[in-house]
């Protein structure tokens, strides 16, 4: 077994966890990926892994040996991609990284229109906070909320753009009242998202007299707008949410939408992926499909939204 495929095993039982997950996977027994994995400490004369009945563990060595041996199967991959027809046709496997909820709202159903096309192609979606290191070959694109991005050797495609809303529980407002101006904010209990509220105790509200800041107490600060949405549903306070967090809870009843005029500062939603020479067929159809969708699915959402609106200030009436 060359050094290559043993290298490509280590990051297989790593990941997996065990020998016997790592050589299912890789459809060999597991005394074959054991002997590759030990081939490679003989030469490299350390240990890799601290083996027990119970666990593996990377030692230190370990640890930065796997770090280097996944940019070099990476680039390896990268080469054989770019010397076939890989440009060409969709092949193999899409990684797709993205923030959770961006995930849930658009991303999934972007993916099953995306292999209604292709068939063919397995998509791996990995959703958390984190932006992935989109050069180390665990992701080939990224899809992220941000007010904006900084300078990088990324290639960054802006596929939308959604702004926040400030909801409630009915029975928060029951108990504490409906604030009627932006002004009666500070008297509330609020929930932020750090994303959308980037200066600590002070929202930037757009309304139909333009822009105002207004000093808030915040009961609460988190990175995942579902723990806002939990929050704000069992009464914690008035939160501010992203439209595509918010527009469900907000349709069924279960969030009630305060100072309806105002929206918060918009974010963009990009696609990131890392700049390269040759970009194979399936990042770019892929690119294709999100740039195709996403914006309707979007629209689609704020539709929604102004037609609840609509019916909210028609019963009102």
């Amino acid at each position: 077994m060359d050094r290559i495929d043993s290298m490509r095993l280590l990051i297989q039982v790593v990941d997996s966890g065990s020998f016997t997950a790592a050589a299912r996977a890789a459809e060999l027994n597991t005394g074959a990926v054991s002997r590759a994995v030990s081939d490679l400490e003989k030469r490299l004369r350390t240990r890799l892994l601290n083996r027990s009945t119970r666990r593996l563990s990377l030692t230190a060595a370990g640890a930065r040996y796997l770090e280097r041996c996944r940019l070099i199967v990476a680039n390896v991959d990268l080469a054989e991609e770019e010397a076939t027809d890989a440009h060409l046709h969709p092949t193999g496997t899409l990684k797709v990284h993205s923030y959770s909820s961006i995930g849930r709202r658009y991303v999934l159903p972007t993916i099953r229109r995306y292999r209604e096309a292709y068939p063919d192609i397995v998509v791996q979606l990995s959703c958390s906070q984190q932006m992935p290191d989109l050069f180390d070959g665990s992701c080939d694109v990224a899809i992220v909320a941000a007010l904006a991005l900084p300078d990088s050797d990324l290639v960054a495609h802006q596929v939308g753009s959604i702004y926040g809303v400030l909801c409630a529980s009915k029975e928060y407002l029951e108990k504490r009242g409906t604030p009627r101006l932006p002004s009666e904010l500070p008297l509330h209990d609020c929930l932020t998202l750090e994303v959308a509220a980037p200066e600590a105790g002070l929202w930037t509200l757009d309304g139909p007299a333009g822009r105002v800041e207004v000093p808030i107490k915040g009961v609460l600060q988190t990175n995942v707008s579902e723990v806002i949405v939990s929050g704000v549903t069992s009464g914690m306070g008035i939160g501010i949410l992203p439209l595509f967090a918010a527009v469900d809870g907000l349709l069924d009843g279960t969030l009630v939408r305060v100072l309806p005029e105002f929206t918060l500062q918009s974010m963009n939603i990009y696609a990131i992926y890392p700049s390269r020479h040759f970009v194979d067929a399936k990042i770019k159809t892929w690119m294709e499909c999100l740039q195709s969708n996403m914006p309707q699915a979007i629209q689609g959402d704020e539709l929604a939204l102004l037609s609840h609106r609509t019916l909210m200030f028609s019963a009102v009436a």
